[in-house]
């Protein structure tokens, strides 16, 4: 199979040296650009047999006809010719970053000869410092607000500055007393520099120091009988004071870091950025990244952090990620350089970063579902996903109602199925069904099972008969009769969690079944394949196409649906078992269950380390332990 790569070039040929590399396909455009510590080592990854490669991966290196590659001193200098080169030529297969939204700083332009504060969504302006993002550009005016009471530094634009001063009248926001600079006549230029690095130390260090100065010289103004002074020192600690109570405090007062939380699937990342200063959260920035390859989360972090601080960002000291890449001496030289200080990358593991790093991580999971949800919302993309889904799989109709199966069980025991549908590309919940399995030898089994149940409802009249298990619990006739209206509806597409073995299963039960007119496909979760029956190969979906979007997205939610019936049914199945036990109420259970964490551990207990629960004696030790054994 690897002789089919014609490109690839002699083992002896290639460096093993520091360096980047790059695909083309036949065209020249580049498909991916890569970079490694021993370029040898790497590349044979890509030249290894197809039929062992990740399918992303075989898709990429079949579609490339050349490999070119150029050599570096260090893994640095590797780290930034690939950025260089990935901004340059934009390659399909390597991750793509998706921001929806430009988001809102606080610059201070430095380099003008009076500074000004502004609200600019622009990143790069030369010279300036930038504190942010806000999440809404409201909280970055109040910032400049309440800080303008404590700093009264320039807000006005350049033009209107420059007429004031050559004009010698005042701008008209110096007039309404909402600017403050030279041009007012209350300040020299020298004066007003010292006030703007008063301003630009404060909101970078958010250090409590400054207010308490301010507050010695409000009382000593006092003491002294100058209350205009100590009022004006009033009106600065209060405003300060508010801008610390606006951000909240989550780690200690020295503490200034970046920390990057990151939730995943197989074809998208959801990316959360907070800022940490002073031990505040001063700004959360939040992305997604669509994926071509499979990459790892540590080579996802490498991409992120090239992007993160390209421009005018500069990191701090210390970087938290979720866990650490292969690269990261490497990429902390980088880091360093950009920042022209130390940095250092940490995996927290436990403590208060840690948990910082957990809040991070459930805003980065909520992205990621919305980000999902918002597309599935889209009518014209759903049309379009359903137009696709259509052509990828050879149907003559567009799938309207799809049907997913999945099952979960736990060790072979407490089998259940679900079974999702979706209309028109949206989930129709009131005719989602689950479906107990007494017995079965593997999840093939009880996906054969569970098809030949709800497939009987569509067989040919007087074939098969309806069975009674697909309902539960006792309920009106006319209820009954209800639900099985709705479950004769027939699918357009029919598809089971899983490869080859499982749509072997479901293709068995459809024949054995005799329903005929249903398509019929797998989605593995591992390579997001598509498989259709008696096919040797996958039906391989674009990676940022709504089809595949909308079959991941049923796939999961009949995932989600399966394991949270089996779950119930693990819970009441635990409790029922103690629950037979003479003496044991609900509030022993409880306590048991807290107390061994399961009912396995409880098992294997001794009847002494039983008797030393709160609330249980000997006597029903001894029971306990007896009936459990039994």
């Amino acid at each position: 199979m690897s002789d089919a790569l014609s490109y690839r070039p002699k083992p002896g040929e290639i460096p093993t040296t520091p360096g980047v590399y790059r695909f083309r396909d036949d065209t020249g455009r580049v498909l991916y650009v890569g970079k490694a510590k021993n370029l040898r080592a790497r590349l044979a990854n890509y030249f290894a047999p197809l039929t062992s490669l990740h399918e992303r991966t075989r898709r990429m290196v079949t579609a490339a006809s050349s490999v070119e590659w150029t050599v570096v001193g260090t893994e640095v200098e590797a780290l930034q010719l690939e950025w260089t080169w990935i901004n340059e030529f934009d390659p399909p297969f390597n991750v793509q970053f998706k921001d929806d939204k430009s988001y809102p700083y606080l610059a201070v332009t430095l380099a003008d000869e009076a500074p000004r504060a502004l609200v600019t969504r622009t990143e790069g302006i030369k010279g300036a410092r930038y504190f942010g993002p806000y999440p809404k550009v409201w909280a970055v005016y109040e910032t400049i607000e309440l800080m303008l009471k404590a700093f009264p530094i320039r807000t006005c634009n350049n033009a209107n500055y420059k007429r004031a001063m050559q004009s010698g009248k005042p701008c008209f926001a110096s007039q309404i007393g909402r600017c403050f600079g030279p041009c007012s006549q209350k300040v020299s230029i020298e004066e007003h520099r010292a006030r703007v690095e008063q301003f630009v130390s404060f909101m970078g260090s958010q250090d409590r120091k400054l207010i308490n100065r301010l507050t010695v010289e409000m009382k000593e103004a006092a003491g002294e009988q100058k209350y205009e002074l100590a009022g004006k020192r009033r009106d600065q600690v209060m405003a300060l004071t508010a801008i610390l109570e606006k951000s909240a405090v989550v780690l200690r007062d020295t503490v200034d870091i970046d920390l990057f939380a990151i939730e995943q699937d197989e074809l998208a990342a959801a990316v959360q950025l907070f800022h940490v200063r002073g031990g505040r959260i001063r700004g959360v920035r939040g992305w997604m990244v669509d994926k071509e390859l499979d990459v790892s989360t540590g080579e996802l972090i490498d991409s992120i952090m090239q992007t993160a601080y390209t421009g005018s960002a500069v990191p701090p000291r210390e970087i938290i990620v979720p866990e650490l890449p292969d690269n990261a001496e490497a990429l902390e030289l980088w880091l360093a350089e950009t920042a022209d200080r130390k940095v250092r990358l940490v995996a927290a593991q436990r403590g208060e970063k840690a948990a910082l790093l957990a809040t991070a991580t459930q805003n980065a999971k909520q992205a990621l579902l919305l980000y999902k949800t918002r597309r599935s919302s889209d009518f014209v993309a759903r049309s379009k996903a359903l137009e696709d889904i259509q052509e990828a799989l050879g149907m003559p109709a567009a799938p309207l109602r799809m049907e997913c199966y999945d099952v979960s069980h736990l060790s072979g025991t407490n089998i259940v199925a679900s079974m999702v549908v979706f209309e028109d590309g949206l989930p129709r919940k009131d005719d989602y069904r689950r479906f107990s399995i007494p017995e079965s030898t593997d999840d093939t089994d009880s996906i054969y099972r569970t098809l030949m149940r709800r497939l009987a409802y569509l067989a040919p009249a007087g074939e098969t008969s309806i069975p009674r298990e697909t309902t539960s619990g006792e309920a009106p006739a006319e209820e009954i009769e209800q639900k099985r209206k709705k479950f004769r509806y027939s699918p357009n597409l029919l598809i089971v969690d899983g490869g080859q073995p499982q749509v072997a299963a479901a293709a068995r039960a459809l024949a054995d079944s005799g329903v005929t007119g249903i398509q019929l496909c797998g989605i593995a979760k591992r390579l997001e394949e598509i498989w259709l029956p008696d096919s040797d190969y996958p039906v391989i979906l674009p990676r940022n196409s709504d089809a595949l979007f909308v079959i991941q997205r049923i796939r999961d939610e009949a995932h989600r649906f399966a394991i949270t019936h089996q779950r119930a049914r693990r819970k009441r199945d635990i409790s029922s078992i103690l629950g037979e036990i003479p003496g044991l109420g609900p509030a022993r259970v409880k306590v048991l269950l807290q107390h061994f964490g399961s009912v396995a551990r409880l098992k294997a207990a001794t009847e002494e380390s039983i008797s030393e629960v709160r609330g249980i004696g000997p006597q029903l030790a001894g029971t306990i332990h007896r009936h459990l054994r039994a």
